[in-house]
């Protein structure tokens, strides 16, 4: 039994003849040596197994079947237990199928060899089973690094996943914070606009909330004709903005009407949409405003200011502010205990050449709601109360007023708690002569 010389794992392939006949093994080592293979010999069963267990990297046993002792496809079925992937061979010098049998069956043999054997041919079928042992070898080495690599390849995965939740869950709380401010900039964005719109209604005391009734207006029948979402935010802003021309025309004009002023007074008069629009024009947000402030004095007949625009070449929403501008003013004229009908009078006989004539199936539902206070003012007695005493539910019959003019609510207003917190709250700030103007039912 040769043990003094083990196997290493990147050696040639190692091979182990097992036989009781010691001139057999010497023959079978000097058919070999000039082959690139590690030979180890046993001359029995038990000892063959000693081997292999010293052994374990043996690609190719070769046995006798005839040995005193351990048969041959005895041993080959427990060297199959301790190396699976090794080719197992038998080898005999007589006819015994049942013995080849067995070898083959049980001890996973790929092939017998009879004796006296061909060199040549015994050569090729070791050289043979030495590549399919290197090939199985070299198979179950990638499997294993593939094995390792899967694994790693898991671990990694494990925490690009977590890595993509955690990233996701902070982009989201971003979006959300992103959302938030975008929502806080809107709103800001709105309460500075109606900031400058009580800044010009201060301007021009006598309009009171004109303004915001003319957006309110202008925004229902935006609304009812369904335009777009931001088509009609554009409207409110440049309702609401509509006269901030006016702030540089002298106070002797503005206490005129229109009808009133001479030819210089009227030149002056005929720019405030110019002015309203330049004086906006550096916010790009409020461009598209600009341009329907610069034209809601235009008329359908091509009469109107500042550009003398005819027809559809008036921008719908110009021509839609220019009618609720008109509506509000004729409110402060108005006439009767029925206002609304007085109005909507005034406006059919300006139908077709001033305003656009569509825009009449839009228009009576919108001036009713806008204007719902004034219309029903009859049912109501007029209060003057202190901010302590105001309850909601009450309905405002004037402008709310900060001491230094600042419009704070307007007048038909139902009245909230958070309305009463602000009047209370501004009236601490900017005290007010005067109390708060309510209607109540008689």
């Amino acid at each position: 039994m040769e043990t003094a010389h083990e196997i290493k794992s990147g050696a040639p392939v190692g091979i182990l003849f097992v036989d009781d006949e010691m001139n057999v093994l010497q023959s079978l080592k000097r058919l070999l040596l000039d082959e690139n293979y590690t030979v180890l010999t046993a001359n029995s069963g038990e000892e063959a197994l000693e081997v292999l267990r010293n052994n374990p990297d043996i690609g190719l046993i070769v046995s006798d079947q005839r040995m005193p002792g351990m048969k041959g496809a005895e041993f080959l079925e427990k060297a199959r237990e301790m190396l699976p992937d090794a080719v197992r061979m038998l080898l005999t010098g007589y006819a015994d199928l049942n013995a080849v049998a067995d070898a083959i069956n049980k001890g996973g043999a790929n092939r017998y060899i009879t004796k006296p054997w061909n060199d040549e041919e015994l050569i090729q079928v070791i050289s043979d089973a030495a590549r399919r042992y290197s090939l199985v070898k070299e198979n179950r080495r990638l499997q294993d690094i593939i094995g390792k690599q899967n694994e790693e390849l898991k671990r990694w995965n494990s925490q690009l996943e977590y890595f993509v939740q955690e990233q996701t869950l902070e982009i989201q709380n971003k979006n959300k914070e992103l959302e938030k401010l975008n929502e806080e900039l809107k709103k800001n964005y709105k309460n500075s606009i109606l900031a400058f719109s009580s800044l010009i209604e201060l301007r021009d005391r006598s309009t009171g909330s004109h303004s915001r009734n003319v957006a309110e207006l202008s925004v229902k029948i935006a609304r009812a004709m369904n335009l777009a979402a931001k088509e009609v935010e554009t409207i409110m802003t440049a309702a609401l903005l509509h006269d901030i021309g006016k702030i540089g025309i002298p106070d002797v004009l503005l206490m005129k009407d229109v009808d009133e002023l001479d030819a210089d007074e009227m030149k002056q008069y005929v720019q405030h949409p110019v002015r309203g629009q330049a004086a906006i024009d550096r916010v790009e947000d409020m461009r598209d405003a600009g341009i329907l402030i610069r034209h809601h004095h235009e008329r359908r007949n091509g009469k109107g200011f500042p550009d003398r625009l005819s027809g559809d070449r008036i921008p719908p929403g110009a021509g839609i502010i220019g009618l609720a501008d008109f509506i509000d003013r004729c409110f402060y004229k108005a006439e009767g205990s029925e206002p609304v009908e007085f109005v909507m009078k005034k406006v059919v006989k300006e139908l077709g050449e001033r305003f656009d004539l569509r825009l009449f199936n839009y228009l009576e539902k919108a001036v009713r709601e806008t204007y719902a206070g004034i219309s029903h003012e009859a049912a109501f007695v007029e209060m003057e109360l202190q901010p302590n005493g105001l309850r909601p539910g009450m309905v405002l019959s004037k402008d709310v007023k900060s001491g230094t003019g600042l419009i704070l609510l307007s007048k038909g207003i139902t009245l909230n708690g958070k309305h009463i917190e602000s009047i209370k709250r501004y009236y601490q700030l900017d005290p007010s002569n005067t109390g708060i103007f309510v209607l109540v039912k008689r």
